[in-house]
């Protein structure tokens, strides 16, 4: 594993134990709100100040791009953290968020740590060198029958005009095996990773809920795009993504 994932392994580990014990006892988490269906918690903080304070002291020079904290710093170098990636379901004791950390290098994401505290599961991949549950190599499923496919999709309140992303819906519940919402993007991207979803259909997302996800399902032998079929931008949040023969019908349905 390269140095810099097993320092990022550290600090999503740290993260995960304060996640776990506040999981514990939810009634005495103090809950906020920053928007319309857009939840945070002191667990969020807690665990992003420990991610940030594993990070700053192997890499002091690098810069941070956190979910609850925002942009400090000014490096080539990007720490890219969700501390808690499906923050409404820890509220409600769901069992599926997990922890998210990525490294951008001049602009590409280099290396990811997803971390998933419930089932004490790690998913980690350098750009070029794979994708990986627990040290277990993982690779995306070669359905290409979208009639036999489950497709993951994630529109957050707000995130698209609601007819559009109704018609995206019904056309991608018509033409697959199911549909299915986590409720947390970077879970449904390691889901697609290891093949127990065939593809993922997102917008209006924010690019620590995409980076660390996006470089394992790539990895693992996916492609993402945009809704244009062109690159993801982070910054934009639409994502389509799948294995190579699958994605251009995906894409078909969601144009």
């Amino acid at each position: 594993m390269h140095p810099m994932l097993n320092v990022a392994t550290k600090a999503a580990r740290a993260a995960g134990k304060i996640i776990n014990r506040a999981s514990m006892d939810l009634d005495l988490v103090k809950v906020g709100t920053k928007g319309p269906n857009d939840f945070v918690t002191e667990a969020d903080q807690a665990a992003e100040a420990a991610i940030i304070e594993v990070l700053k002291q192997a890499y002091p020079d690098h810069s941070i791009l956190a979910e609850e904290s925002g942009a400090t710093g000014q490096s080539d170098h990007v720490w890219i953290i969700d501390p808690i990636d499906g923050t409404s379901n820890f509220i409600h004791g769901y069992p599926c968020y997990a922890v998210s950390i990525a490294l951008q290098v001049r602009g590409q994401v280099m290396h990811a740590i997803v971390y998933d505290p419930v089932n004490n599961d790690l998913y980690s991949a350098s750009r070029g060198e794979g994708a990986f549950i627990n040290n277990k190599r993982i690779r995306v499923s070669k359905r290409i029958r979208t009639n036999e496919c489950l497709i993951g999709v994630s529109y957050p309140a707000g995130s698209a005009d609601p007819d559009v992303q109704t018609r995206r819906l019904i056309s991608l519940n018509a033409n697959s095996a199911g549909v299915r919402r986590s409720g947390s993007a970077v879970m449904d991207l390691t889901a697609l990773a290891c093949g127990r979803l065939d593809a993922y259909v997102a917008c209006g997302l924010q690019p620590w809920d995409l980076a660390a996800g996006m470089l394992l399902v790539q990895e693992a032998g996916g492609l993402a795009t945009g809704f244009d079929g062109e690159g993801v931008k982070l910054e934009e949040g639409n994502l389509v993504a799948a294995n190579p023969k699958l994605l251009p019908q995906i894409l078909k349905m969601v144009a």
